[in-house]
């Protein structure tokens, strides 16, 4: 058996493991648990990628309004 196969077949056994256990403690079929950390990720993605251009745009405005100007040691 190849390598990655091996990881594979490691991840899929243990992942899946933990959403199981967690559906069984919490008694919701293991699927919903797969299915709302599936869904989870597509905010928390955009939410990363939303904070970094308002960061942006930010830090745009301050320079526009905020001019850097010349030292002494500079003339």
């Amino acid at each position: 058996m190849r390598t990655i196969d091996k990881i594979r077949l490691a991840f899929e056994r243990y992942g899946f493991d933990v959403s199981y256990r967690l559906a069984n403690k919490l008694g919701v079929p293991a699927r919903n648990v797969r299915l709302f950390f599936i869904y989870l990720s597509f905010p928390t993605l955009g939410l990363s990628f939303l904070l970094y251009i308002l960061l942006a745009f930010a830090l745009r405005i301050k320079d526009f309004f905020i001019k850097k100007r010349p030292s002494v040691f500079d003339l």
